[in-house]
């Protein structure tokens, strides 16, 4: 029990620096505000942080499951805190972040399927640069993911839960779709190269 408690607590840390990176993307907007976001990711890779995508791509086919569900569930509750607090503090926000929820609606689950698989793949190449002190790959990756309109799970539990007026089914299965295409995309180099 105590692990899934270390595990929880870095995971909510790493949802809060993704968080982070999501306000600054609605404030700023554009190449800019996808180039800041990078702080998020670049935090969670100082921090030796627990998040989703940055999780997904080096889990052991055997045992680590309910470590990776625990994962996403302190990603998705820190960014719902995290949503709740800056909609309240910088109402501003609101309007970009529902312009993201809609046009996730608009595409639909399969699109957001097909979009997450694209930032899986980058978040996983991006980490393993990071992890062996190369960062910048992962400081083009983050704007490289956003600026091609790919779905980050993560960042995508802040912008749904900013607006919970909009939460419906179509969004919660928008959502699930991406969790898995984000899996699909962190570990097709595992899939596409055997080792």
């Amino acid at each position: 029990m105590n692990h899934y408690v270390k595990i929880l607590r870095s995971a909510f840390l790493a949802g809060l620096c993704i968080s982070v990176g999501c306000v600054v993307n609605l404030r700023v907007g554009g190449v800019a505000g996808a180039v800041l976001f990078s702080f998020g990711l670049l935090a969670v890779l100082h921090y030796k942080l627990k998040l989703y995508t940055g999780t997904a791509g080096f889990i052991r086919v055997r045992g680590d499951w309910s470590m990776l569900v625990a994962v996403l569930l302190g990603n998705i509750i820190a960014c719902g805190v995290c949503a709740c607090a800056m909609t309240y503090a910088q109402p501003d926000i609101i309007a970009p972040d529902m312009a993201i929820v809609g046009s996730r609606l608009a595409k639909g689950p399969l699109a957001c399927f097909l979009l997450a698989i694209g930032c899986g793949f980058i978040m996983t190449t991006a980490v393993q640069f990071g992890r062996e002190g190369k960062f910048l790959p992962l400081l083009f990756g983050v704007p490289v993911f956003i600026l091609c309109g790919f779905t980050h799970s993560v960042a995508d539990a802040f912008y749904f839960l900013a607006v919970p007026q909009m939460i419906s089914i179509q969004l919660l299965a928008i959502y699930l779709m991406e969790v898995l295409g984000n899996f699909i995309g962190c570990n097709l180099y595992r899939l596409l190269i055997s080792k």
